[in-house]
């Protein structure tokens, strides 16, 4: 799932462009339709061309709301840049820019809107002009224009098929096993509770599941959750979700916490970043200067600690640690926004390199700045990490074979990520010496990352689930079935259905494979008809209704969850038999061989007042089963 997020000035129709596109007002607030001005987030989804379900987060673009805009574009999969034909580019316009810049949003669609209040096709042309010239050399270089008109409706279905066409060349969001919701709005449901909502990254969520409030460390337990007013079991990255929780009040929750899976995120109060500042800022940035320090859907004051630069003039970068005023939890990787407070002003942001320093780096240390220019590259450790986070759990040797990387450096690095127990082999290792990096260099045994493992076992339990959801009568899915739907190799396959069941993720019968909460259930009418099928296998034992029969009176689905529920004992093709009478039937082959040395068809059909069809597929049965084995036209036992 995909998230869009509106960025403009003040009244150049944000709100108005999403409503036209979903139907849906983002305006929630009095205040809003008071003022006829966006003052908080809001939110609408709408389905793509293609079928998709996007949300949208509709940002306020007045200069007085940035702080709320912020916590709003951390978690956008694209942006929907809204532009007023009739005004073109204003101040908002280029530092809300600079924003979706700083936070490297992967890509988005430019509107130009209010074309029907546009003087002429000439001036629309101009605009786009100077648009294009604005959007240079930033993420949005060479994001499409949609002329549109929310009042006409002209170019809105070209704008959806457009956001159709740039979504589905963005790559969806990675499960990393390590879920995240930055929540941005917190407030109560009559009857349920505590809700939050937000934006998923990194991990899936699931009804039951018992999660953290960071950085209080609140522990509470997921009562339901939704996404687009559509309630859902899992949640999966890049949804927006509404959470509703037990365990907490609103009063214990603001926007800017973080609701994740216990024991893995600390939060922290220093955090190693480098910085970008940007070109317009009105002056250079100080050591230890105060600025507000923006992430996810939090906002906190911090001190600057210049690490390799007595000042940082507009336009540089440098090496930065952050002194938070309090916690806030934060991973490699994240992006970020640093402003002015006063005069309120975004003057720069980048990316959080370490997010736990631990320690308070002293200023112009050469073995400092060396340190985080490796951690901004990556290691060999974080290499193989991307690797598998990105395809997947495939074998060590692959891994260390496809690394760019000296082979002997790669195994050294995956070994110690496993000793580390960062990643780990999917099937449990038959002595310690496999992990050395020698053996590791030929191993053929599968490695995974949390997040590539979580990944390929939410496609395991996705594709379990709408097997359910077809056959809801059906006991689970045929191992051969889902292993040819996923197209994965067998060694893989097997390894991952045996971690899969290890974790309790799914539960493994014989041939077939369910979701432990599956069970098949019968409407009563289903039963009554059951109940009325079986007395006619009561009352004629030997001679029971054909399969074609029974699908007639019952329905194939039903047969089927009889005969997988052990209900019904299926012979052949068209033969079915009680279970009591098939035990009968095996008894009674069993102590005839021992009397007389063999068994064949006409003595089982005369002994049970049967037809030659029942004999023959009761013995072929015991064939297959390996009670009895054929010689000639006799059966004796095994």
């Amino acid at each position: 799932m995909r998230v869009i997020g509106t960025a403009g000035h003040v009244d150049h129709g944000k709100s108005t462009l999403v409503e036209a596109l979903t139907g849906i007002d983002p305006d929630r607030l009095k205040e809003e339709k008071e003022r006829e001005m966006t003052i908080d987030l809001g939110f609408a989804w709408l389905t793509l061309p293609s079928g998709e379900q996007v949300g949208v987060i509709d940002v306020p673009g007045h200069q007085d709301f940035i702080k709320n805009m912020l916590a709003g574009v951390g978690g956008i999969d694209a942006a929907l840049f809204v532009i007023a034909a009739d005004e073109s580019v204003m101040p908002q316009t280029r530092e809300h820019l600079a924003i979706l810049d700083l936070l490297q949003v992967p890509t988005g669609v430019i509107a130009l809107t209010k074309i029907d209040l546009a003087e002429s096709e000439e001036w629309i042309e101009l605009v786009e002009t100077e648009v294009m010239e604005v959007m240079e050399g930033t993420v949005l270089e060479n994001a499409p224009i949609v002329p549109v008109s929310a009042v006409t409706g002209q170019g809105i279905e070209r704008l959806r098929q457009t956001l159709d066409e740039v979504l589905a060349e963005t790559s969806p969001r990675t499960d990393r096993g390590r879920p995240r919701l930055p929540v941005d709005r917190v407030f109560t449901v009559a009857g349920f509770g505590t809700v939050v909502t937000g934006t998923l990254s990194d991990g899936s969520l699931r009804v039951g599941q018992e999660v953290e409030i960071l950085p209080t460390r609140l522990k509470a337990r997921i009562r339901g959750l939704q996404t687009h007013k559509r309630k859902i079991e899992t949640a999966v990255p890049g949804s927006r979700v509404a959470i509703n929780l037990t365990g907490v009040s609103t009063e214990d929750l603001k926007r800017g916490d973080v609701v994740t899976i216990p024991g893995w995120l600390e939060p922290t109060q220093l955090v190693d970043v480098r910085l970008n500042y940007l070109p317009d800022a009105p002056r250079e940035l100080r050591h230890n200067q105060e600025v507000e320090f923006f992430s996810g859907a939090a906002e906190v004051m911090a001190r600057v600690r210049l690490l390799g630069a007595r000042r940082l003039a507009p336009g540089q970068s440098g090496w930065v640690q952050l002194r938070l005023a309090h916690r806030v939890p934060l991973v490699k990787g994240d992006r970020f926004i640093i402003r002015q407070p006063s005069p309120s002003l975004t003057i720069g942001g980048g990316i959080v390199v370490d997010p736990l320093p631990r320690r308070r780096h002293r200023r112009f240390r050469a073995e400092v700045i060396r340190r985080l220019e490796t951690l901004a590259h990556g290691t060999p450790a974080d290499l193989l990490m991307e690797a598998l986070d990105r395809r997947g759990p495939m074998p060590a040797r692959t891994l260390i074979a496809d690394a760019a990387l000296p082979a002997k450096t790669a195994a050294e690095a995956l070994s110690q990520l496993l000793q580390e127990e960062q990643v780990f082999m999917l099937s449990p290792a038959s002595a310690p010496t496999e992990n050395t990096p020698k053996s590791l260099t030929s191993s053929p045994r599968y490695v995974a990352s949390p997040a590539g493992w979580a990944a390929l076992l939410s496609r395991l339990t996705g594709e379990v689930e709408s097997f359910h959801q077809a056959h809801p009568l059906r006991q689970g899915i045929p191992r051969e079935a889902i292993k040819s739907r996923l197209k994965l190799e067998t060694r893989l396959f097997n390894e991952a259905v045996a971690r899969a069941v290890a974790e309790g993720a799914l539960v493994e019968s014989e041939t077939l494979i369910r979701l432990p909460e599956h069970s098949v259930r019968f409407s009563p009418e289903q039963q009554e008809a059951i109940n009325r099928l079986l007395r006619r296998f009561r009352q004629a034992p030997y001679v029971t209704p054909s399969y074609k029969d029974s699908v007639a009176a019952v329905g194939e689905d039903v047969v089927l969850a009889l005969i997988e529920t052990g209900q019904l004992v299926r012979l052949s093709p068209d033969v079915l038999l009680l279970p009591e009478t098939y035990d009968e039937l095996v008894a009674w082959v069993k102590e005839y061989i021992t009397k007389h040395g063999s068994v064949n068809v006409g003595q089982v059909r005369d002994a049970f007042n049967t037809s030659r069809k029942y004999a023959l597929a009761l013995l072929e049965y015991l064939d297959d089963q390996r009670i009895t084995k054929r010689v000639g036209d006799e059966r004796v036992l095994r």
